[in-house]
Formats: structure tokens, sequence, C-alpha cells
């Protein structure tokens, strides 16, 4: 199965591993028709990593301007809860971040997305303040503001205590961030969907819109997470199927990849690897679904 032909202006990727060294997802993006990617900098289940190595951090740059792959994506670590009633997680969270935002900066992504954490234990007030005093912890000092990187804010699937779970919560803490660091938001269309939001019908799509715009505005929306999803809408069950497979289906990414108000985001599968193809077979219905 041949890569599908690439569009030089809507930004399609998948996430992609980086066995063998973090430059080696460029090529992986190119064998599979993307023109942009989301990876881990180090392992998402350990609070400790190393450095980017410089020559490794050339290596990305130079291929993916050979390549023309942009945005680059960096997905935080699973373990950083910002918001948590514990002060040891939150001291660590806050360290683990800030070693995030140096492996972003050293490897020259345009993105950094992570969750904000789980608020259990505390009141929502005191959990959007501890994130967003954390968050300014850990950018201080590090240049953010003057570079290119933009630290996107994703939304959750809805569960009770998830910071993150309502479209209001990401808004509040987005606003709380501007003053202190280059931040936007990133949506799940899983997440969203669990959540209770409906990208389904196109009343409930053009409803689940005009909250985004309400609550930070469709512009701050820089990556699409396209993820089906396993679960019913409302359920809050966190699980990706393969585009078009779940119970969104192929005529909700159709009508969100073409929409307008959303063409300047990179839209990025974090879909399942069941079989060897499935990096391919995801790219290219996004695109499918992205062209007619």
């Amino acid at each position: 199965m041949m890569a599908p032909a690439k569009s030089p202006s809507k930004r399609i990727g998948i996430h992609l591993s980086t066995s063998g060294g973090t430059w080696t997802a460029v090529q992986r993006a190119v064998d599979c028709g993307a023109n942009c990617f989301q990876i881990f900098s180090s392992s998402p289940r350990q609070w400790k990593a190393n450095a980017v190595a410089p020559a490794d951090a050339e290596q990305m740059r130079t291929l993916r301007a050979q390549h023309g792959i942009a945005p680059m994506t960096i997905h935080a670590s699973y373990l950083i809860n910002l918001c948590s009633q514990s002060e040891e997680v939150r001291k660590n969270s806050t360290a683990a971040f800030r070693g995030e935002v140096e492996r972003a900066l050293a490897l020259g992504a345009e993105f950094l997305v992570f969750h904000p954490g789980s608020w259990k234990g505390l009141t929502r007030a005191e959990a959007l303040q501890h994130a967003a005093e954390n968050i300014e912890r850990a950018v201080d000092g590090l240049g953010c503001q003057d570079s290119h990187l933009r630290i996107l804010i994703e939304n959750t699937a809805g569960s009770e205590f998830s910071m993150g779970g309502k479209l209001d919560q990401v808004g509040d803490l987005l606003h709380m961030l501007d003053r202190c660091a280059p931040v936007d938001v990133c949506l799940d269309t899983c997440h969203t969907h669990v959540a209770g939001y409906d990208l389904v019908t196109p009343e409930g799509y053009e409803e689940t819109v005009a909250l985004i715009a309400e609550s930070f505005g469709t512009e701050r929306v820089r990556v699409w997470h396209c993820n089906d999803a396993k679960a019913a809408m409302g359920s809050k069950l966190d699980r990706h199927e393969h585009i078009g497979d779940g119970t969104i289906g192929p005529d909700a990414f159709r009508r969100l990849l073409r929409d307008k108000r959303f063409a300047h985001c990179a839209f990025i599968a974090e879909t399942p690897v069941d079989d060897p193809g499935d990096i391919l077979r995801n790219v290219s219905v996004l695109r499918t679904l992205a062209a007619g």
C-alpha cells in the first residue's frame, strides 16, 4: 500500500515511535504520508529523563527541514499532575514538566501537549491555582516567550476530578497562564465525545464549536488529536479507536477536517496500532476525509 499524496496545506499526522533516536520519527512520518507528527521526548511513565543530545537535536532539525515536516508536537509524561493535592507529587510534576519544556525547546518542537492532572481532594479553584503556579515555576527562566514553542492544554475525558474535562476549565486555566507562558489548546476528539460534547450530529457539532469559541476561541486550538472512540458519548471512558470505526464515525471527522474555523490546526491521530499497517491506514483515512 503506497502512502497517499500529500496536501501542502492540511497538516495531518500521527503519534510515532522514536525507537533508535527521536529524529527517526521524521522518516516514519514520511513513510506513512504524514507531514506532521507527535512523539514522547522520553518515557511517558518515568519521572526522570536524559537531556537531548545536541547531535540528535541537529539531526531532527535537518531532517524536518529536508522533508517539510511541521509542526512537531511532543506529548508530556502521563505522570505529571500539576494540580495534585499532594505537595510531593506537585513538586515532582513541576520538575518533570520543566524537563519536558527543556527537551521541547532543544528539539525545536512547535507544541508541547500536557494534561493538567487530577484535583481529587481539592476545590476546583484550588486546583486551577496549583496548576497555574506550578507551570509558571516550571517555565521560569527558560525563554519560552521568545521561542516558537507553544504549550497546549489538552482537554480530558471528563472524569469527575480530571482538570480539563470541561471546556470552561480549559479556558480558565488558559487565561490564568496567559501572563506567564505561551499557551494554547489541544482538543482530543475522543475525549470531547466521551466527556459529553456532541461532535457527531451537525447540530451538536455547531453547539460544541460555539462552546469552544465561548470558552477560549477556535483560533487558540492549535492541534486536534483525531481519535475515534470505542465508548459512547458521555461515557467518560477514554478508549481510542481507528478513524471511522468507532462511535464518532467518519462523517464527524470529515466535518472537522474541512471546517475553515480549524484550517490552521494540525490533525494528529493517536489511534491503536493493532497491526503493522495501522499507522498508514489511519493517516490515509484522515487524508481521504479531508480531501473529499
